[in-house]
């Protein structure tokens, strides 16, 4: 096998800064990005805005170090506000009482220096500015059953004092990812005044979830500003099933009561997300999916008309599921969606589709790489792109012509230097028969011939491999050490149509295998992959999928299980159970054979290839008592495996320390059994 390549390494990966979402300035000649840079042995990534400008070098806005991200510009484009954590510094308006906690700041643009705005017991998020340029909404952290936030305050303190921590609940979901959801930690909308500083409660009472991971884009703004539309859960205790909707508020006038939320389609009993209003205040459009318990069912766009209330579903009958989507003028809508591992932009014609069904199939406006969330400004388009080969960065696109100009480079100085692999592109028959796609890195400037091929495994396992950067699972990373690369889009994979993504239910080990299997017979064919020197390593659904091989065949020499679920039958201590029966075939208390058809435990008779098992004591998506099971049966049977367990880590590594030595495990382990 040759030596490792010059290429990309762990530990410079951790050294390239990751560049957020542009937000552009009113009319569009510039824009402010988030720029996250991880110092040498720090153990937290430092923000930082920039002002980039087509053509210039960006413009430092924030200082070095004191950390801001959520960049939200005025309106008339004189300030912007922006989230940070204070800390122990002081400031202008005194020290932070909730130091620990993202608060708003304000920035005059034309100089001077940031002024904090909140002091929030639970911080802030979702910044959105009223026409006005005056008053911001916001989500700011809140405790069910509290009063005010004065109250929230005193709760806080008073449970820290509690010796019992105890976690109570009679709620079917009651903790999601890697947290409890038993403290009754929420966000609700406020109101604040950037001149003044009050902050109003607009929805008092309001005890709903507004999101149990990221709420960052949870909020819009109607464009007279008399309005606001937000996600919130609309199920009620004990959340059998957990549904998310849509709601909309209307502002109150000063003085006037906050009136109640309003759920914008109480006749849809599934999940609804994401409203967006036209710019001239006609439509409000969101995503709504049908099936409950099902998270990869398609997302169809709905427009309510909030003249007459009228709303039609715009895209039943397109086979791609939005994923994101915003107005370019009144009647445009800009969509992205996932197609063949590519995110692509489309466009509709709104106020044709109103009329006309037939004119309701979103027509491609660009494909290629990966598109990042989109903004619109003085008829330009805002937004990252990033491809397998390059981390994302700010770029503005010209919705009329397709160009694409960047905005900006900021990995560009460190990245040059690397010899980064070389990616190709295949289409395979798999399981039945069907087309299925994989990517294919090659160390750079590799010799003819096979070499070593390690198989990347994806999660979901309703996800994909796409033409875009990874950041946890590097295939760059990967081949720099000498080794072919196989990113396989499997059966089940989103990005194929819809019928593709749903042909693994309740058979989650049949196809994906068989695919996996197949492409491993292709690229030994082709004489790209050494026939006694093949791996396997996934992580979540990916973990699954290698620990389900591993007892279907002894042909690879070594596996990664990364956060894998091994046992079915346990894997119902997972955050969300709803949907298990529909994915996994089967429940304890009705079809237990079904459940334990495609088990990997199961098989454990039939392990043979030495196992590298890593898990997370965070995770509550894939409890890490599957990874210990997996590796007890190992044991148990006296075969080769390592466990690796990170006891400040969720289902993913995300901390830089842990990160690189994740790597480390990884890598040490492939050359063990594969040099």
């Amino acid at each position: 096998r040759p030596g490792p390549s010059a290429g990309l390494d762990a530990a410079t990966l951790w050294t390239l800064p990751r560049v957020g979402a542009p937000q552009p300035a009113p009319d569009g000649s510039w824009a402010v990005v988030p720029v996250t840079t991880y110092a040498p042995g720090a153990a937290e990534g430092g923000s930082r805005l920039w002002r980039l400008r087509d053509g210039q070098e960006p413009t430092a806005l924030t200082a070095e170090g004191l950390g801001a991200s959520a960049p939200a510009v005025q309106p008339q484009g004189h300030c912007l506000a922006f989230l940070r954590k204070p800390g122990t510094a002081k400031e202008a308006a005194g020290a932070a009482r909730f130091p620990d906690q993202a608060q708003v700041y304000l920035l005059p643009l034309d100089g001077g220096e940031a002024r904090r705005l909140t002091d929030l017991p639970l911080g802030a998020a979702a910044l959105q500015w009223l026409p006005d340029g005056r008053h911001l909404v916001l989500l700011a952290g809140y405790l069910a059953g509290a009063a005010d936030l004065a109250a929230v305050a005193e709760a806080l303190a008073t449970r820290e004092k509690e010796p019992v921590k105890a976690m109570v609940t009679e709620d079917r979901v009651y903790r999601y990812w890697d947290r409890w959801l038993t403290d009754g930690r929420l966000h609700r909308p406020f109101l604040l005044d950037t001149q003044t500083g009050e902050l109003r409660d607009l929805a008092p009472g309001m005890d709903r979830w507004m999101g149990l991971m990221d709420v960052a884009d949870s909020l819009a703004v109607s464009p007279d500003g008399r309005e606001i539309a937000f996600n919130a859960c609309r199920s009620e205790p004990p959340h059998s099933p957990l549904v998310f909707g849509v709601y909309t508020l209307r502002l109150p006038e000063p003085g006037e009561a906050p009136p109640a939320p309003r759920l914008v389609d109480p006749d849809h009993t599934g999940p609804a997300s994401r409203a967006v209003y036209a710019p001239g205040g006609r439509w409000l459009v969101y995503g709504i999916q049908r099936q409950i318990g099902f998270y990869a069912d398609r997302v169809r766009l709905v427009a309510l008309d909030r003249q007459s209330g009228e709303r039609r579903v715009l895209t039943e009958d397109w086979d791609a599921s939005a994923d994101d989507w915003v107005f370019l003028d009144e009647d445009r809508l800009l969509i992205v969606a996932e197609d063949q591992a590519r995110k692509v932009l489309y466009r509709l014609d709104l106020g044709r589709a109103w009329e006309d069904d037939g004119a309701r199939r979103p027509q491609e406006l660009l494909r290629g790489g990966w598109f990042g969330r989109l903004a619109v400004s003085g008829g330009a388009v805002f937004c990252s792109r990033e491809s397998l080969t390059r981390p994302p960065e700010a770029c503005r696109l010209d919705p009329a012509t397709g160009e694409v100009r960047a905005l900006s480079s900021f990995c560009e100085p460190l990245l040059a230097p690397q010899s980064l692999a070389t990616v190709a592109e295949q289409r395979f028959s798999g399981a039945e028969g069907h087309t299925v796609q994989m990517f294919l890195l090659s160390p750079a400037e590799a010799p003819p011939g096979p070499l070593p091929l390690v198989h990347l495994v994806h999660g979901g396992p309703h996800g994909v491999f796409g033409d875009q950067w990874h950041w946890r699972w590097n295939p760059h990373v990967f081949a720099a050490a000498g080794y072919r690369v196989a990113l396989v889009n499997f059966h089940g994979s989103t990005g194929f149509g819809e019928a593709f993504t749903r042909s693994i239910l309740g058979q989650w080990g049949e196809k994906p295998a068989a695919d996996i299997l197949a492409a491993t017979d292709l690229l030994v064919s082709q004489g790209l992959a050494d026939p006694t020197r093949l791996a396997l390593a996934g992580g979540s659904y990916g973990g699954y999928l290698v620990s389900w091989l591993a007892g279907l065949t002894d042909r690879f020499k070594a596996i990664v299980n990364h956060a894998g679920v091994s046992d079915f039958q346990t894997q119902l201590a997972t955050d969300v159970t709803q949907g298990r029966e529909l994915s996994m075939g089967g429940s304890l208390w009705g079809d237990l054979a079904g459940l334990d058809r495609f088990n990997p435990i199961r098989r454990a008779e039939h392990f043979k290839t030495p196992m590298l098992v890593i898990h997370g004591t965070k995770d509550y998506r894939v409890p890490y008592n599957q990874g210990l099971s997996i590796y007890n049966a190992y044991q148990a049977q006296g075969l080769p495996s390592r466990l690796v367990v990170y006891p400040d880590e969720n289902h993913w590594i995300l901390k830089p320390h842990n990160s690189r030595h994740w790597y480390a495990e990884v890598l040490a382990w492939l050359e063990r059994w594969l040099g």
